[in-house]
């Protein structure tokens, strides 16, 4: 890589033209690395390896950003993400882990789950939707589960993005007040707000029972979500032992030549109007 993007670079006495070359840095630093993701891309299809990447995190601390930008320039067969909503009655009568270790990669796959098993520490427990017990038992089995996830030969890397009280109130506030955000407010974003320091005990908890050699804890500080993204993304990167795999540039040929016999269809067709914008 390249030089690093740095979000507190000296740039132009002038804030707009400050910002704007911050902004290119950003988007110049993440071009490069999803040319990488690319050809990570290419090798998990060739390799046949499996990937699983987890995010959890507070409440608008960005995960959403995060995973749009690793998946953005890659295919969804190979990168798929999970985000799985509450459980209906069918799936509450199971095994908790079981819905989903039914999403676990195949060969030559890359799941990423947008937040996870985790739900059972984290909102379940504060929410009061699972007891103190499961929750309890839950910190004791998931490191056992996670060590035979890596013992198959799967790659299994966590991260947790933080954000300060100030910024997630700041976002919150945002997205109340823009229309093409609110629809990322729930009301479990609004009772984690009012409830930081039970999150908190639960997360510091929950960090510290399955942070383990063979599958730790990476935490993002996000209140920089540019900054997190470069930062993520080139942890992720530096941590599968990935090889460029040589494109073998396919022949075109030529194109068939518009057979004689061929009668332009003159039927009606509804073509989509043209605003002139």
């Amino acid at each position: 890589m390249n030089k690093m993007y740095d979000p507190n670079r000296d740039g132009e006495t002038d804030g707009g033209s400050k910002k704007k070359k911050r902004n290119k840095d950003y988007e110049k630093e993440i071009a490069k690395l999803q040319v990488e993701l690319a050809h990570l891309q290419a090798w998990v299809k060739s390799s046949g390896a499996r990937i699983v990447i987890i995010f959890e995190g507070r409440d608008a601390a960005g995960k959403g950003g995060m995973i749009k930008r690793i998946t953005e320039r890659v295919s969804p067969r190979v990168f798929r993400v999970v985000a799985l909503p509450a459980p209906n009655d069918r799936e509450k009568s199971q095994i908790y882990m079981q819905r989903y270790i039914a999403h676990l990669p195949a060969a030559g796959e890359v799941v990423i789950f947008d937040r996870s098993w985790y739900n059972r520490p984290g909102v379940d427990r504060v929410m009061g939707f699972a007891t103190e017990k499961k929750a309890k038992r839950f910190l004791e089995l998931a490191p056992r589960f996670e060590a035979a996830i890596v013992e198959s030969g799967t790659v299994l890397l966590k991260y947790f993005l933080t954000v300060s009280e100030a910024e997630q109130e700041r976002r919150f506030r945002r997205r109340i007040d823009d229309p093409v955000r609110q629809w990322k407010l729930s009301p479990m974003d609004v009772e984690s707000y009012r409830r930081w320091w039970d999150y908190t005990r639960a997360y510091d908890e929950m960090i510290r029972m399955t942070d383990t050699q063979h599958a730790p804890w990476w935490i993002v500080p996000s209140d920089d979500k540019k900054h997190a993204r470069i930062n993520c993304i080139s942890h992720i990167l530096k941590s599968i032992p990935y090889e460029r795999v040589k494109f073998d540039k396919p022949e075109l040929g030529k194109r068939q030549k518009r057979p004689g016999d061929y009668v332009e269809d003159e039927g009606v067709r509804n073509i989509v109007p043209d605003l002139n914008w």
